[in-house]
């Protein structure tokens, strides 16, 4: 598992909001060094996972709808649609060379293992913790 850039972003965008206020792109973009096109495309992937709302027109921003106290960065990963496998063999459609028979080997076992720690530790902390 790779945070990519795009998720990186979302999650600078989601700490530009946090404190409330309605931010136009161009702030958002100008305070945490992201391209407008990207952080549009972002916002729009918020916008439709019920993060952020938009207000259009000259006064038109962005604002969060959700409070920063009930989401975790896991949160922020799903709405970017991340691919979240440590590996490939992770994968649900994933057929194994080594182990034909679809039996876990103890090296798949231990990703799983490992897997699940990092999402435990992403859902550890609420956005709002992490910012405080």
């Amino acid at each position: 598992m790779l945070i990519s850039r795009e998720c990186d972003y979302a999650i600078r965008i989601m700490r530009q909001l946090a404190d409330g206020e309605k931010k136009t792109t161009e702030d958002i973009c100008v305070k945490e060094r992201i391209p407008t096109p990207f952080a549009y495309k972002i916002l729009k992937k918020l916008e439709k996972s019920g993060f952020v709302r938009s207000f259009r027109g000259a006064r038109g921003g962005y604002s969060l709808i959700k409070d920063p106290a009930v989401f975790t960065l896991y949160d922020i990963f799903i709405a970017m649609g991340e691919q979240m496998e440590l590996t490939a063999c992770l994968k649900v459609d994933f057929e194994c060379p080594m182990n034909p028979s679809g039996t876990e080997c103890g090296v798949h076992k231990e990703y799983i293992r490992l897997q699940e720690l990092v999402f435990a530790g992403m859902q550890e902390k609420t956005m709002q913790e992490l910012l405080g």
